[in-house]
């Protein structure tokens, strides 16, 4: 199987995946970020480099869908190809940073990926305010983020509400985590197992 945890940025997303591995044994699958050739360029001149970028996630994420396919384990994965599209792209594509003629290109190459790969048996969605992630990306304290403008994650939130409920294909289960604490709470953390279970398992407990 292969099970993908879906959210904006400090919604939760790699804490439940750890979480979730150790619980049931499955191999956690987690985002290459060692290596990115054109992440200085890019930050340099946005505009200019936006494609090269935006096609090297896709290359790097299609590569870890083909691993997936092949793998003999169930696979978690801390965010995956769809949203890379779907949200992070479109939102380079709404700032401008790609025209429409490198956007069309960049879209019809990933719809020919997805001719031979199939969608997750589960995306977890981690819906949260924008209070709830602001104080997340406060409190784990990367220096890169802290930056980070209230309207970018509002734009970004947008785009997964559009992608999770009218563009995704699969099957969805949607935790909104402003009120949890899966990470210190075991009874918060075991409702979202039991409703795991049931979809994937039709198991109630």
């Amino acid at each position: 199987m292969h099970i993908v945890i879906a959210g904006n940025i400090g919604s939760g997303k790699t804490t439940l995946t750890k979480l979730l591995a150790r619980h049931y044994g499955w191999l956690p699958k987690f985002e290459n970020v060692d290596y990115n050739p054109y992440i200085d360029d890019y930050y340099h001149n946005i505009p200019r480099w936006s494609f090269a970028m935006e096609v090297f996630f896709l290359k790097e994420r299609f590569k870890d869908l083909i691993d997936i396919a092949h793998s003999q384990q169930t696979v978690i994965q801390d965010r995956s190809i769809f949203e890379g599209v779907h949200v992070f792209t479109a939102n380079n594509y709404a700032m401008g940073n790609l025209d429409d003629r490198d956007y069309q290109c960049y879209m019809e190459l990933f719809e020919s990926m997805m001719t031979v790969v199939k969608v997750p048996d589960l995306m977890i969605y981690l819906r949260a305010s924008i209070p709830h992630l602001v104080q997340n990306i406060q409190n784990r304290g990367r220096e890169y983020e802290q930056q980070m403008q209230l309207e970018y994650l509002k734009n970004l939130n947008q785009l997964y509400d559009d992608f999770i409920y009218k563009n995704y294909p699969g099957k969805v289960l949607t935790v909104d985590v402003d009120d949890i604490d899966f990470l210190h709470r075991k009874s918060d953390f075991a409702k979202i197992v039991d409703r795991i279970d049931a979809q994937l398992f039709g198991l109630f407990k």
